[in-house]
């Protein structure tokens, strides 16, 4: 069951002011991805022009990002691959949980290539657009402008009749008892369709400043949840069903509040 937060950051006169926008609500679902763009909304009247919305991997979808895009949000909507690319998380492997002790110690076999059949390998014929496989079988077309990830390309497959029997499937198949033909796509030079509302929030938050600004993300919300989990134990739910589970929700999440007003002397 998913209890959904929304973080929102106001830059005001050179200054960093951020703030926890909170929906307060439990939701019966396993995924995060569709309450973002709820979220969002109800978190705008508090909002300004220079408000910043930033949300972890969880609500990361090519589907939000457009919407966000389309209403002119700005947001910084992190995706799962996003520390793998940053430089300063290059030795967070060491820090995951070990195996059981008693695992075998031996270092595992290095793989120097899979030495399976590559594109290169087939023969493409740009002009008659034909591909012929090293096995000297030809592929069908079954898409000469497909686009992945902005890029078009031309793809082929193989017939049954030619793979199945095929003496080189070991070589063409990644898992040969599994897969009956053997798939393959010519990319064209350059890039021909526009980006994807993923590549560029990619962009943005590789970024110097987007890594700085999403930087201050786990100073601002994460203390919320370490602060209701440890201080409050509010480590599991004891009730049971959604109503009940919201109400004991929203109940810990006034208590936050109400002891984050009275320790910023709110009164006073």
């Amino acid at each position: 069951m998913v209890v959904s937060t929304a973080l929102y950051t106001n830059f005001k006169e050179g200054r960093c002011l951020t703030y926890i926008g909170r929906e307060g609500q439990a939701h019966g679902s396993g995924s995060e991805q569709a309450l973002l763009v709820p979220m969002i909304e109800q978190a705008r009247p508090f909002a300004s022009d220079k408000t910043l919305f930033t949300a972890d991997a969880g609500y990361h979808s090519e589907a939000n990002l457009k919407a966000l895009s389309e209403q002119g949000v700005q947001a910084l909507i992190a995706d799962a691959l996003m520390r793998s690319r940053d430089e300063r998380f290059k030795d967070q492997g060491k820090y995951k949980a070990g195996p059981d002790p008693l695992y075998d110690k031996a270092p595992a076999p290095k793989i120097t290539g899979s030495g399976k059949f590559r594109p290169q390998d087939f023969s493409y014929d740009t002009k008659s657009n034909t591909c012929i496989c090293p096995a000297g079988a030809s592929l069908y077309s079954n898409g000469s402008h497909c686009t992945t990830r902005g890029r078009t390309h031309h793809k082929f497959t193989g017939a049954k009749r030619d793979c199945v029997p095929c003496k080189l499937r070991d070589q063409c198949l990644r898992t040969p008892h599994k897969t009956l033909v053997r798939q393959v796509a010519f990319f064209h030079r350059g890039r021909t369709s526009p980006l994807t509302h993923t590549q560029v929030m990619k962009r943005r938050i590789d970024s110097a400043q987007g890594r700085a600004l999403y930087g201050r993300r786990i100073a601002t919300v994460e203390p919320v949840f370490g602060n209701l989990r440890h201080n409050k134990r509010l480590d599991r739910f004891t009730l049971r069903g959604q109503r009940k589970v919201d109400t004991q929700w929203k109940l810990y999440c006034m208590v936050h509040n109400i002891e984050k007003l009275s320790h910023h002397r709110y009164a006073q």
